[in-house]
């Protein structure tokens, strides 16, 4: 039975509040039996699922360097070269796939050293689909394909697209797989209020925002006896600002505040 669980959540480049929240979890003794990831989360799930041991260093260097600039990288000219192109998307797949195996020398979920599970959402069946075997890497392109910024993922004939669609942090999956003790680690919109749009832009974005959060919530309320649950803290607080899928350059802070609200958490709640 997976008694500790880390369930991940998406975010696109926010998903560096996670690797803070790791290294706080880490320096605190805290490892996983199990982890659930979607979209970026399962980026990161995956490799904290390959080598637990290591995964502070290798998902800090990663963000540092190059996950985003590889991944989506490209001027304005050859993003939408790319959209005119395919009708679909900005950028093209294959750099993220690059990126993913790298650095996950894992070929199969079945191979990773700590149980791990992925979701994505079924363009055909309009439902949530979890990856718990098969080949890694596909798995979490499936999970990580944003619809607008990359194709949807094609695996067995069936069109994936990003787990965030269906599933934004997926604690009840850890919890319908034994777990009792669960560390959720997320990009931090969960602590951003919300307040009614006043621009057209943010219409969509506080929408999407409801949509993202309500099953969360619903989770967290029906929680089984038993269950053990802790929402680590990113340390923002501030309003939802629109999301620049592609700047890089607040990435450290990301880390490093994630990592000091985490740390003082753990400290004095799960210690």
């Amino acid at each position: 039975m997976a008694e500790t669980a880390f369930v991940l959540g998406g975010g696109g480049v926010l998903g560096a509040y996670e690797v803070g929240m790791l290294r706080a979890l880490d320096e605190a003794g805290i490892r996983p039996d199990l982890v659930v990831g979607t979209s970026v989360g399962a980026l990161n799930g995956a490799v904290i699922a390959a080598d637990p041991a290591e995964a502070v260093a290798r998902l800090t260097g990663l963000w540092r360097s190059d996950v985003v600039r590889t991944a989506f990288a490209g001027s304005w000219v050859s993003r939408l070269s790319t959209l005119a192109r395919t009708g679909t998307h900005l950028h093209p797949i294959g750099p993220l796939r690059a990126v993913l195996s790298r650095t996950v020398r894992v070929s199969r979920i079945e191979e990773l050293a700590v149980p791990f599970q992925c979701v994505a959402a079924s363009v055909e069946r309009a439902a949530a689909h979890w990856f718990a075997s098969g080949p890694l890497v596909d798995a979490v392109l499936a999970s990580c394909a944003v619809p607008g910024l990359l194709p949807p993922v094609v695996i067995g004939g069936e069109h994936f697209y990003d787990g965030g669609l269906v599933h934004s942090i997926p604690i009840g999956r850890a919890v319908q797989l034994g777990a009792k003790r669960v560390f959720v680690l997320h990009v931090g919109r969960i602590e951003r209020p919300l307040s009614p749009p006043r621009r057209f832009w943010e219409v969509g974005m506080v929408a999407f925002e409801i949509a993202r959060r309500h099953r969360f919530a619903e989770d967290l309320a029906t929680l089984p006896p038993g269950v053990e649950v802790h929402v680590l803290p990113s340390g923002v607080t501030e309003p939802l600002s629109p999301l620049r899928y592609r700047d890089v350059s607040q990435i450290s802070a990301c880390i490093e505040r994630s990592y000091e609200a985490s740390r003082g958490y753990l400290r004095n709640r799960a210690g």
